[in-house]
């Protein structure tokens, strides 16, 4: 009698965590990511504003593409250009700049849509792609030029840096106390791994590092972190749901593979960037 051998796991199954990620390549490429950061917010901040615009630039392209694989007709030319212009205007104008660019990717991409199919065939599905086409210039470019205006204040570079490690240590905490903790989901027809315990955890992580990074890194009042923990962990959570609503829709895992263990750029990006709005809004009211 001959007794069949189970079927070996595919490496990538095998270092596959219960939250779903490739660990030992999602802490390598974070490690990586957040060194560089640090050192661009330490030694040369500016760097910061051509880190972002690239960052953008792929992850607008990467969104773009699933969306036009599922049949959407995204004016990508506009689209991408109207982004750089978002982000670069906060230099000269700040955030007239960026709104400025906003308002204009938004008109030149509605006519470029409307002339898409000449002067005498109507466009088809135009409310909807224009629509969508506003929201990822609001998504992904618009977010992200707040992230940019973080760093013109003469300490600028440590205000991104609070964002950053809000944002990775809610990100920890959920993830570790979803793993060990986790039994109550939040949303499961979205994200079925995500946990009211990992929420938690993320609440407690998140928090404490924005008081902790306001106090030593901006020399401000703790409780000014209490705010800015709280924002960080409800918007980095909800911008979470939010692209894993968009995949769901898109019927895709990943919005791209240029990160292992993470995904596509915009996958590494989806609680930033609603994030980098929330922090720049309390650090501009109370700091």
């Amino acid at each position: 009698m001959t007794i069949k051998r189970p079927t070996p796991v595919a490496d990538t199954e095998k270092k596959a965590s219960r939250a779903g990620r490739n660990l030992p390549a999602a802490i390598a490429v974070g490690a990586f990511l957040g060194f560089g950061v640090i050192a661009i917010l330490v030694f040369a901040p500016h760097l910061w504003i051509p880190v972002v615009a690239l960052a953008i630039a792929v992850a607008t392209h990467e969104v773009v593409r699933r969306l036009r694989t599922a049949g959407f007709a995204i004016p990508v030319v506009p689209l991408l250009v109207g982004g750089q212009a978002m982000i670069w205007l906060t230099w000269p104008f700040g955030t007239a700049g960026a709104l400025g660019g906003f308002g204009g990717t938004v008109v030149v991409c509605m006519i470029w849509r409307l002339l898409s199919g000449g002067l005498k065939d109507a466009p088809v599905n135009y409310l909807r792609d224009v629509s969508t086409t506003v929201f990822l210039a609001a998504w992904i470019p618009l977010f992200g030029a707040f992230g940019v205006l973080l760093v013109y204040p003469t300490d600028g570079g440590w205000r991104v840096l609070c964002l950053m490690l809000g944002v990775v240590f809610s990100d920890i905490g959920g993830y570790a106390a979803g793993v060990l903790f986790g039994k109550h989901p939040m949303v499961p027809a979205i994200s079925p791994k995500k946990s009211w315990e990992g929420f938690a955890g993320s609440l407690i992580a998140g928090t404490t590092a924005a008081v902790l990074a306001v106090t030593f890194l901006l020399d401000k009042p703790p409780w000014v972190g209490v705010p800015l923990g709280l924002m960080l962990v409800v918007t980095g959570t909800l911008g979470d749901l939010i692209e894993s609503q968009v995949k769901r829709d898109l019927g895709i895992k990943d919005m791209g593979t240029l990160l292992p263990g993470h995904g596509g750029i915009m996958d590494r990006l989806d609680s930033v960037l609603p994030s980098a709005v929330a922090t720049w809004i309390v650090l501009t009211l109370l700091a």
